[in-house]
């Protein structure tokens, strides 16, 4: 049973990773093609219900150095899942207690996640206001150049200003495919430590 929603829940993250989700035009200021998840709750990647698990001591310690290294994107999940094989081999198989090493990496990556979202919330806006102050120095130009006597200095300004604003436009939105992929990469590995965690917790090691 939670071997197949494992597999249903991972199919729809992969699913709206792909350049075919829909974007969401709920928000006019979210610019990915990606469908935009403020929050990310565990119980959708977690099996069952998540309660809080005092450790204290060794343990306590072992889960949290265990959760900063689950956590780490430059740690690959080759290197992940023997970290929690070495882990699970020392402090027993134990599902809840695979439970709040999960908690505690989800609380940190979950929040890595909503600092990324709003960061490309507010590049999003200064684009659409650089591109508003574009729009209107093109305008002022046009109507410039429209009167008997266009003030021509001030055409000559304008228009360095628009090359040199449609330059920075140019420049930042070649990174918002990275951007945009951001979050779903931090869902997947969420998904994928779940897995793992999930698994190590069982009687048997898997």
């Amino acid at each position: 049973m939670w071997s197949y929603r494992f597999v249903t829940i991972g199919a729809l993250l992969i699913t709206c990773a792909t350049p075919l989700a829909a974007a969401d035009f709920s928000d006019p200021s979210w610019p990915c093609i990606q469908r935009k998840v403020d929050r990310l709750s565990p119980g959708l990647m977690w099996p069952a219900p998540l309660e809080e698990m005092a450790l204290e001591g060794d343990r306590d310690r072992a889960a949290d150095e265990l959760a900063e290294t689950l956590a780490l994107r430059r740690v690959d999940l080759d290197s992940a899942r023997a970290e929690v094989e070495s882990f699970a081999d020392s402090l027993g198989h134990d599902q809840a207690l695979m439970g709040e090493v999960f908690s505690r990496v989800f609380d940190t990556l979950s929040h890595r996640r909503t600092r990324i979202i709003d960061g490309i919330g507010k590049f999003s806006l200064s684009q659409i206001a650089l591109s508003e102050r574009i729009d209107d120095a093109r305008a002022e130009m046009d109507a410039q150049m429209a009167t008997d006597s266009p003030d021509y200095d001030r055409v000559d300004s304008l228009e360095e200003q628009v090359d040199w604003d449609q330059r920075i436009f140019t420049d930042r939105q070649r990174t918002i495919t990275y951007l945009c992929e951001t979050p779903q990469l931090l869902e997947k590995r969420l998904y994928a430590i779940a897995q793992m965690l999930h698994e190590a917790g069982q009687p048997d090691g898997g």
